[in-house]
């Protein structure tokens, strides 16, 4: 047993809940986030390595994608970006002593909390045909044994590259480089599960798919921001700060969400005395409480407010941007005159008092910011949805100038970063050009596999390695029996890590777990020590190094791995120099400067503090790269989502001891939550309804055409959720996700709008993990 790790799994029977937290942060968030990086890494090392977290020429926080300020405070990081690092920065250690004892048949019944909590990846391993463990095997070995599988396939298309959003722009590049190198597009990522539908929606409508605002538009110049699909103080809790310095400014804050999210109400900020002794913050200055899956009717009905109040006054709309940058308009319109109020009324779950107040927010304001994260952008309605949203924006000339914009926040601190290195099954011919003169091939122009087209092929049998840069596929992905189920079919299965997780422990016929550094530690190479960049949620690239020493001597970096396991494949004629690469990584970003735009000059501007803002044209000129030329209004048809009697809507949610699918510990103090995660927040009103006590055991049971899935033995929490919906925490509902269950457009999984029932928990039911 790893020390210091937890003794066994969770026991479901010491779960218990207290009313919510009144207000975020403050000193307990303090004190729960230095609790975390002193047990797992120790004072001195925990003290060494927070101290350059998120701050010029230290290293970029493992966690959430929220930019820095230009200026950052001495302590620039939340609570939650203190557990990623202590998580990384542990001392606990999961060597060949560890494989040996645990069978991956024992392992796979852990908790992914548990998985978690044993500690970093200290050598490779091998799981070869039929073992039940995983032994020691060295590089060059792990290397021959994906070479020989990649040179058995009939078809580059027979592999799959899947990279999560900690990797580097340097390895990025790389990896993608590397998979076409091969002849393949099979690129998936983990943008196809979380804003696939905002870079869907975004490009088609400003021809560019990405957020068009900076940090200082929110901070310094926004009059509105509008806060809709997402749960700041959990998800993204130093955006919290920003709210706050906009708030104390004078800008109005509206929060439009199915569940009410402490952070939004009131936030102590630990960096200053009121945060401290106050009462702190009050920030969202109205609150609607949005029925799961109302988003598009609801701006629907704003955008046809806003017009018909612009036909009596005349000085509603931004008719000069209207006429000059825009098109479309007339087929929008004619969709909000047919609107049925009762649909809207049903789909929303808001009185026409709660969508006027809204709109009385909007016509005071000269500038407005929407936010958005994953409680848009995983339904069916997704990409029209976020397409309703850019209408909204056009209407009062709210995109291109000061205080105005579309502000997708990104989860992983580069996925961004990622797609614009060419991460991306899709990527367009201009890249594939660009790419293929400097390095001197044809890259594959047809297009790959995204996420849920890769467990597609690998069900179908079509998929004979599967290897994934970072991230935890079994535990991201919905479906999760499906899942599994292909995992364990591929004859090579792959992954890049730093700790244990879901992934390896549902392998492939064959499976490598291959350790890498982490943002935290020292890349040291021939050249000397490394630095890696990123791209933040809003389009700013800047340095990460880190400074601790690696976890373990057999410790590669993600360029290593990659450049080692090319020059394996391709040999040692290839043209690409891959040991150059290895070597200095500056010889990377050189190339990346002559592929990908934007990155002209890159290590001069890197030497930047804070680094540099790529080109955003729609932001930076009101200049709109669509086919042609301008924004495009977009008529999109609303679909309520129709719930048979005694049925829920679920919405996927975080625990606020979570990022992504990393559990970080069982309590979500902020909805009151402690010692448990198998939980259902659902109204008290339908728990009444449906003759449900709280407290009460249940199984959580989805519907869909091909049949039923179910999650067994989670207690009911009555919460003020909106009435007709429920929440829970994923990935313990990811088995209750249809595979086919998706995004119209861009194929992201719809885990924020699934049918289900509540049923009574046999008594004899054992207490499940996460599997």
């Amino acid at each position: 047993m790893t020390k210091g790790a937890p003794k066994d799994d969770y026991d479901d029977a010491a779960l218990h809940v207290r009313p919510p937290k009144a207000a975020a942060a403050g000193v307990p968030g303090v004190l729960h986030g230095l609790r975390d990086v002193f047990d797992q890494a120790g004072v001195r090392r925990g003290v060494r390595t927070l101290r350059i977290l998120n701050q010029h020429g230290g290293f970029d926080c493992p966690g959430c994608a929220w930019p820095e300020p230009n200026r950052p405070h001495t302590f620039e990081f939340c609570e939650n970006g203190a557990k990623a690092v202590a998580e990384e920065a542990t001392t606990r250690r999961v060597g060949a002593d560890f494989f040996a004892a645990h069978p991956i048949g024992e392992l796979a019944t852990k908790s992914d909390y548990w998985l978690g909590q044993q500690g970093r990846l200290a050598m490779p391993v091998f799981r070869d045909t039929d073992a039940d463990h995983y032994r020691p095997i060295s590089w060059d070995d792990a290397f021959n044994v994906i070479a020989e599988e990649l040179a058995s396939m009939d078809d580059p298309d027979q592999a799959a590259f899947y990279t999560s959003g900690r990797t580097s722009n340097e390895a990025a590049f790389l990896y993608q480089l590397f998979a076409r190198k091969l002849g393949t597009n099979n690129l998936p990522d983990c943008s196809n599960m979380c804003h696939e539908s905002s870079g869907a929606a975004l490009s088609e409508t400003i021809g560019v798919g990405k957020g068009s605002v900076t940090l200082g538009d929110i901070t310094d110049h926004a009059e509105l921001i509008v806060v809709v699909g997402q749960n700041p103080g959990t998800n993204h809790p130093r955006m919290l700060s920003a709210l706050e310095t906009a708030k104390q400014r004078g800008a109005r804050i509206v929060a439009i969400n199915p569940l009410p999210e402490t952070g939004l109400r009131t936030f102590k900020n630990p960096q200053k005395p009121s945060g401290v002794i106050g009462k702190g913050t009050p920030l969202a200055d109205l609150y609607l409480p949005i029925r799961v899956g109302g988003d598009m009717a609801f701006f629907q009905a704003v955008n046809r407010a806003l017009t018909e109040a612009d036909q009596r006054t005349g000085d509603v709309l931004d008719h000069a941007f209207i006429e000059q940058h825009t098109s479309g308009l007339d087929d929008a319109r004619a969709v909000w005159r047919a609107l049925d109020p009762a649909d809207v009324a049903a789909s929303t779950g808001l009185s026409q008092r709660q969508i006027d107040a809204f709109v009385d927010e909007v016509t005071a304001a000269g500038s407005v910011v929407v936010c958005w994260a994953m409680g848009l952008t995983q339904h069916k309605k997704a990409v029209p949805t976020i397409r309703e949203i850019v209408n909204f924006l056009l209407l009062r000339g709210n995109i291109g100038r000061p205080g105005a914009g579309a502000c997708p926040v990104r989860g992983h601190s580069n996925v961004q970063g990622d797609r614009t290195m060419g991460i991306w099954e899709r990527m367009p011919d201009e890249f594939l050009d660009r790419l293929g003169a400097e390095f001197g091939f044809d890259p594959p122009r047809e297009h790959g596999y995204d996420t849920v087209d890769t467990l597609r092929a690998m069900q179908d049998g079509r998929i004979r390695v599967f290897m994934a840069v970072g991230g935890n596929f079994a535990a991201a992905t919905p479906d999760s029996e499906r899942t599994a189920a292909a995992l364990r079919s591929v004859p090579l299965t792959v992954h890049v890590s730093t700790k244990l997780n879901r992934s390896h422990v549902v392998p492939g016929r064959r499976s490598l777990i291959l350790p890498c550094l982490g943002r935290t530690e020292v890349d040291l190479q021939a050249g000397g020590s490394q630095v890696v960049t990123v791209e933040d949620s809003m389009s700013t690239v800047h340095t990460s190094q880190g400074t601790l020493p690696p976890a373990a001597p057999e410790l590669r970096s993600e360029v290593s791995i990659i450049c080692g396991l090319a020059r394996r494949v391709f040999g040692d004629g290839d043209t690409v120099p891959w040991e150059a690469f290895t070597a200095d990584y500056r010889t990377i970003r050189s190339r990346i400067a002559r592929v990908v735009p934007g990155f002209e000059d890159f290590e001069e501007r890197l030497a930047q503090p804070g680094g540099f803002v790529l080109p955003h044209p729609p932001r930076d000129e009101r200049r709109f790269p669509t086919p042609e030329g301008r924004a495009r209004f977009t008529a999109n048809e609303a679909e309520l989502i129709r719930v048979p009697e005694g049925r829920l809507i679920l919405q996927t949610i975080r625990s606020h001891d979570q990022f992504n699918t990393t559990i970080y510990g069982l309590d979500d103090r902020y909805r009151g939550v402690h010692d448990g995660r198998r939980v259902v927040f659902v109204n008290r009103d339908d728990l009444e309804r449906l003759d449900i006590p709280d407290g009460a055991p249940v199984d959580l049971v989805s519907e869909w055409s091909d049949g039923e899935r179910r999650a067994s033995a989670f207690r009911v929490v009555a919460y003020p959720t909106a009435p007709g919906c429920a929440a829970a925490y994923y990935p313990e509902t990811n088995p209750l996700v249809p595979l086919d269950h998706t995004a119209e457009i861009s194929n992201t999984p719809a885990s924020k709008s699934v049918i289900v029932r509540l049923e009574p928990t046999p008594a004899t039911s054992p207490s499940p993990t996460s599997s």
